[in-house]
C-alpha cells in the first residue's frame, strides 16, 4: 500500500519504515496461531487495566435478550476512563440494564464490566452496518432520545 488517496496525514499515521500500521491489537497461541482481540483505537484504559471492548460485547452479546451491543470507554476524572455499554434489546425482551449488569459481573473481573448500561431502541451505523462507536457518547445519547420521543419512536 502506498497511502490514503488525497490523506497525506492518514498515510503518514499509518504507514511507518514500510510497515502498513493495522490498528489491530493480536496475539499468538502456543501453536503460532494469530488472534485478533480489538482495534487499538477502541481500548479503554480505567484505572491502568487495558480493556478490551469487544470481549465484553461478546458476554453481552451471549445474554439471550440482547441483539446488539457496543462498549465505549468515557473519560472519568479518577480512572482515566469508564466502560459504558450501549444495547438494543430484542422487541420482546423485558430486561432492563441492573440484569445486565450482573450478567456481566458473573463473567468478566472486576475492572472490566461496564458501570453504565444504556438501553436504546438502536446503535447509530454506516451505510455497511457497522456500529458507529464514535457516536455514543452521554450528550448524544440525550440528543438521540430528545428526539426519538420528539418523534413518538419511544
Amino acid at each position: 500500500m502506498k497511502g490514503y488517496y488525497g490523506r497525506p496525514e492518514a498515510t503518514a499515521e499509518s504507514i511507518r519504515d514500510g510497515w502498513f500500521l493495522t490498528g489491530d491489537i493480536g496475539r499468538l497461541d502456543k501453536h503460532g496461531n494469530l488472534f485478533i482481540v480489538d482495534r487499538v483505537k477502541d481500548m479503554i484504559i480505567r484505572g491502568g487495566y487495558n480493556v478490551y471492548p469487544r470481549e465484553i460485547e461478546e458476554v453481552l452479546m451471549c445474554h439471550p435478550d440482547v441483539e446488539m451491543v457496543a462498549v465505549v470507554g468515557e473519560h472519568d476524572e479518577r480512572l482515566g476512563e469508564e466502560i459504558h455499554a450501549h444495547v438494543v434489546l430484542h422487541e420482546t425482551s423485558s430486561c432492563d440494564g441492573e440484569i445486565l449488569l450482573a450478567w456481566c459481573k458473573s463473567q468478566l473481573a472486576d475492572y472490566k464490566y461496564p458501570r453504565r448500561v444504556f438501553i436504546r431502541p438502536s446503535l447509530p451505523m454506516t451505510a455497511t452496518g457497522k456500529i458507529l462507536k464514535r457516536e455514543l457518547h452521554p450528550l448524544d445519547i440525550v440528543k438521540t432520545v430528545a428526539e426519538e420521543i420528539g418523534n413518538g419512536t419511544l
